[in-house]
């Protein structure tokens, strides 16, 4: 059973570093800021999770228990990593505004329903003197 085990954390750390790899080769290769972004946010996430499941096992063939900190750590990797990777993104867009995908047309069903609604007005009591809207003379 132990030998099984052990077999199964070597491919984990076999696949963990072989993802590693390819995220690290993505960032070097790819192009632009884009297809970088999927590099180390995808396969080096993925990589640095089997790592992680290669040691807690590791741990628990030792008989030390389930340690806290590689759950902690991967918690936080797969919160933080798409994070990043939208907010690298969004800064991007706004540094390379070519890159922005054009906007659906307006015949589109969604962007005719999303132009046509109009945001419900606020109650009296909470608009300023400025948004009360005032009575048109045509």
């Amino acid at each position: 059973m132990s030998a099984v085990l052990e077999i199964a954390l070597a491919v984990l750390l076999v696949a963990g570093s072989f993802f590693i790899l390819v995220g690290a080769l993505g960032l070097v290769k790819l192009s632009d800021v884009f297809r970088r972004l999927h590099a180390p946010t995808k396969a080096s996430t993925l990589g640095v999770g089997c790592v992680l499941l290669a040691s807690m096992g590791e741990h628990l063939l030792r008989g030390e228990g389930l340690q806290p900190r590689e759950l902690l750590i991967t918690v936080f990797l797969f919160m933080t990593a798409p994070i990043s990777a939208h907010l690298i993104a969004k800064a991007a867009l706004a540094l390379m505004p070519r890159f922005a995908p054009p906007p659906p047309p307006a015949d589109q069903p969604d962007r005719a329903r999303l132009t046509a609604a109009k945001p419900a007005p606020a109650p009296a009591s909470r608009q300023t003197p400025a948004a009360v809207p005032r009575p048109r003379h045509d």
